[in-house]
């Protein structure tokens, strides 16, 4: 009996021993930690880049003085690429403050607004924006409110010019005058340190995220990719484009230019006018004061191979820049 009795001591013992071994260890009590807390541990891992939601600016209730001039960045969506046949069906339009040295101030006002088109919305567009039939059935886009806001700009911004200034002229008289400034063709974003030139690489390099494809948040997108200062002590990419703004370019025709010459042309940065609003049918491209001479020598010894050739040229300011 003792044999036994010592064989089920032994095996209670052992029992509980296994048993012992099975317990759930404790849990250290979790460590709180806020959301800045985390984005510093993923950052420090070197494995994630942390891209944050861009917050709108708010209106200023109070417009700070030492800021005198007035810009409006605004943007577009349509119901197709031809100024001449296709329709804006929204307008996102932000108006700001900045100075001569092109520091930005504060935001004044913002003007967001749908349009019916005339036709149905297509669907690849849709696709885009999404924007809907039904969501502009009814819908006008406030001509009163807009003209507030561009009625006193010094400046038009737009991050892609040559496409949204002629819908806008097209669209209302009340952008009939004004200047403009394109921040995708006057900054040079690839000096910067950026890989590309479409706002949502822009945005997202600079750190961010956003809606894109509706007016108004491309709108406050920009405003903010502008305004950034990376270093303390550079230039911002506004003070850039206001100041390239400022500038007069040339627009010189490659009128008559030979056919079999047109690769060499476009390869060089020339683009190609259809002859509508008077202008001349040909290839054309804009350079600064300082390169016509350069570019007059190059048409002359590569395109025309005629040292006398004299195509036809015109000077632009931003009051002329970027329309049809």
């Amino acid at each position: 009996m003792a044999e036994q009795f010592d064989m089920f001591t032994g095996g209670a013992n052992q029992a509980s021993a296994q048993s012992a071994r099975k317990a759930p260890l404790k849990r250290p009590a979790p460590v709180e930690i806020n959301e800045q807390g985390m984005v510093d541990c993923l950052l420090e891992t070197g494995r994630y880049r942390i891209l944050k939601k861009l917050e709108p600016r708010a209106v200023a209730t109070t417009v700070r003085p030492g800021f005198p001039l007035r810009g409006v960045i605004l943007d577009t969506e349509t119901t197709g690429l031809n100024h001449r046949k296709d329709e804006i069906i929204e307008i996102g339009a932000i108006a700001f403050t900045f100075d001569e040295g092109g520091n930005i101030g504060d935001v004044t006002s913002i003007y967001s607004g749908l349009q019916q088109p005339t036709v149905a919305i297509p669907s690849d567009i849709t696709k885009l924006t999404g924007i809907t039939d039904d969501m502009v059935a009814g819908r006008s886009i406030d001509i009163a409110a807009l003209k507030a806001l561009i009625d006193p700009a010094d400046l038009i911004i737009a991050h892609n010019a040559g496409f949204d200034r002629p819908f806008c002229e097209a669209f209302s008289p009340i952008f009939a005058g004004k200047a403009w400034a394109c921040s995708n063709a006057e900054v040079d974003w690839s000096a910067r340190g950026f890989e590309g030139t479409k706002l949502g690489y822009l945005v997202g390099q600079a750190g961010y995220f956003h809606e894109g494809h509706r007016a108004v948040d491309d709108c406050f997108a920009l405003l903010q990719v502008l305004g950034q200062q990376p270093d303390a002590g550079s230039r911002t990419a506004f003070a850039e484009l206001y100041d390239a703004s400022q500038r007069a370019r040339v627009r010189v025709y490659a009128e008559n230019s030979p056919f079999d010459m047109k690769d060499h042309l476009k390869s060089r940065g020339y683009r190609w006018s259809d002859g509508s609003d008077g202008r001349p049918k040909s290839w054309w491209i804009e350079v600064d004061d300082a390169a016509v001479d350069d570019e007059l020598g190059y048409l002359r010894a590569e395109i025309y191979r005629w040292p006398d050739a004299d195509p036809p040229m015109k000077r632009l300011t931003a009051f002329d820049r970027f329309r049809a």
